[in-house]
């Protein structure tokens, strides 16, 4: 299975953001956890998503804002699943651990290990990297872009909202590289599943 851990990046310095973030990611209808997410130590958020989609979508949600380190890891989780991630544990939550203590040493505060370690982790990481460097160079017209087309409308009524032309609005997202983002996260989903059930098989 599939575990996220996430630190807040220099709390000690700036507000407690946990419980927003953890009333955000349990309230997001569209996001599927087999486990909530839960604050399970001062400043850090525990959660067990159902997929690599749902995984993905935590992932690019935290560190979007910079102020998260997120560790994904992929594991057996100790059967039958508790109520509460708290009480939950399983080699998915030590590689969840270890991988979080990297990502805090990392540029795009991101990190992915599987427990027991196997070929492929470090492949997923490589090109998630890549994707959250370019959201990270991303401007604040093209999350603008960005945010309204994630909500089902089309390029030109997003436009219209914006107050641009369509031709700005396409210069806007190429720019933003909002294609590419489109394209590579299913892509980038399915190799999380990949490494998720590999490790099943490797397991059992």
């Amino acid at each position: 299975m599939i575990v996220l851990t996430a630190d807040q990046v220099d709390s000690r310095s700036t507000p407690d953001l946990v419980g927003t973030a953890v009333r955000d990611l349990n309230g997001n209808p569209q996001l599927r956890l087999v486990l909530p997410a839960e604050r399970t130590a001062g400043d850090e958020i525990q959660l067990v998503p159902a997929s690599g989609v749902d995984a993905l979508a935590v992932i690019l949600q935290l560190t979007r804002t910079g102020r998260w380190s997120v560790g994904c890891g992929v594991g057996p989780i100790r059967e039958p699943l508790p109520a509460s991630v708290r009480e939950s544990a399983g080699e998915a939550f030590i590689a969840a651990r270890h991988a979080v203590e990297r990502a805090k040493k990392r540029p795009t505060r991101f990190a992915l290990d599987t427990e027991p370690a196997g070929e492929g982790a470090q492949d997923v990481e490589a090109l998630l990297d890549l994707l959250l460097v370019l959201r990270d160079r991303r401007s604040d017209e093209g999350w603008q872009l960005h945010d309204l087309l994630v909500t089902g409308m089309m390029q030109a009524e997003a436009a219209s909202a914006l107050g641009i032309s369509p031709q700005a609005a396409s210069k806007r997202a190429q720019a933003a590289e909002l294609r590419a983002e489109e394209a590579v996260i299913p892509a980038l989903a399915r190799l999380i599943d990949d490494l998720d059930r590999g490790n099943e098989k490797t397991s059992s």
